[in-house]
């Protein structure tokens, strides 16, 4: 069984106990949490609607509800959508269904894991894209035209991405497409962050340009809602196909509470997204403003989109070391990137309250100059 060999995921070990414990947490990739209560009250959802749903299994592929407004946000064919629980089921049961043994798949690096290590476990053999962080991790198309072979059977990619924040532009999109489709390889494209760009409109589902692509979407980062365990998956009927018969021998189907739910919100959506993403924008900047305060203790690339930030820690070879301090004597949390494979940097979640980026980006600054002088004097 090759799953059963899966390799451990550095990111969720880190968070598994911390996450819970943190009284100030800046490591998030998502907005800020909306509670059921806010809402009910921003998409008028009167509780005698909720009291009145059937606590029933829904259909194998998702409500019809729920199925037609995200086709109608996301301009993508009904017929194509698949509600998952959170995209990371969606991301399991597609590159299970998808790779088989032996094929060969191009995926970035550094990288969400459950993109690279799902594939991996399939049996596949992987080729890693590599985002240069000497190039402020800038995706260069020129590195995955030489990796695509006749062999290489889906190219799996997150833009934008996590967790630098880089993302294309409308002309790179294209060349991307143009690459994969000329391979004609499956481009598998994760758009958890699709709704979160901040210098230029979301990048539009690749399901729209190109028949081989299959893609992922979620409640849980731009949207505020990531308890309620929604997410989709957007790809041609045959692949959703073979993505329930794995399904019946796991969870079967999503709630009807949360796909009620998930309705109001994705046909609302921009009743959500809107403050979180207005909020993003401004904490960006205070993040912004700080990295630039300290030339000798950080530099980034600033983020296209996201709420994630993967700023370098300037003579720290490997931040995990102050990250646990910073969680263990401030009770602030960030990710060490030696979580994604880039130890001298760390992730910043910048979609919460201003107020808690404000404390936990001052707590940080006091354990770099606290680690520095201790290096200093050794």
């Amino acid at each position: 069984m090759p799953f059963a060999d899966i390799a451990p995921s550095p990111l969720e070990d880190w968070l598994r106990e911390r996450y819970f414990t943190a009284t100030v947490d800046i490591s998030s990739s998502g907005v800020a949490d909306y509670s059921l209560g806010e809402l009910r009250r921003l998409l008028d959802i009167p509780v005698e609607e909720l009291d009145a749903i059937p606590l029933r299994d829904s259909p194998s592929h998702g409500s019809p509800e729920l199925r037609a407004a995200i086709a109608g946000r996301y301009g993508v064919p009904e017929h194509h959508v698949m509600v998952t629980h959170g995209s990371t089921e969606g991301i399991f049961l597609a590159l299970s269904a998808l790779l088989d043994p032996g094929d060969e798949a191009v995926v970035l690096r550094p990288v969400y894991q459950s993109l690279s290590s799902v594939a991996a476990a399939t049996g596949v053999r992987l080729r890693t894209w590599d985002l240069d962080a000497a190039d402020g991790f800038r995706p260069d198309l020129q590195r995955l035209a030489d990796l695509l072979t006749p062999r290489t059977r889906a190219v799996i990619v997150n833009f934008p991405h996590n967790p630098t924040g880089v993302s294309l532009n409308a002309r790179e999109y294209g060349e991307l497409l143009d690459l994969v489709s000329a391979h004609g390889a499956h481009l598998v494209w994760d758009a958890a962050f699709a709704d979160l760009a901040h210098d230029a409109p979301p990048l539009p589902d690749p399901v729209t340009r190109y028949g081989r692509s299959v893609s992922f979407g979620t409640l849980s980062k731009a949207y505020g809602l990531p308890g309620m365990r929604v997410g989709w998956c957007v790809a041609p009927p045959g692949v959703l196909d073979r993505m329930v018969r794995l399904r019946d021998y796991t969870t079967l189907n999503t709630s009807p509470v949360s796909e009620y739910l998930a309705t109001a919100a994705v046909s609302r959506a921009d009743a959500l997204i809107g403050p979180r993403l207005a909020q993003a924008g401004h904490n960006r900047q205070l993040l912004d403003t700080w990295v630039a305060a300290r030339p000798a203790d950080a530099a980034w690339r600033r983020p296209d989109g996201g709420v994630a930030a993967f700023p370098r820690v300037l003579g720290i070879a490997d931040t995990t070391e102050l990250c646990t301090e910073l969680a263990r004597e401030h009770g602030v949390l960030v990710v060490p990137g030696a979580c994604f494979g880039e130890p001298a940097h760390l992730r910043i979640g910048f979609g919460g309250p201003s107020g808690d980026l404000e404390t936990g980006l001052s707590a940080l600054a006091t354990v770099i100059g606290r680690h520095k002088r201790r290096e200093a004097a050794r």
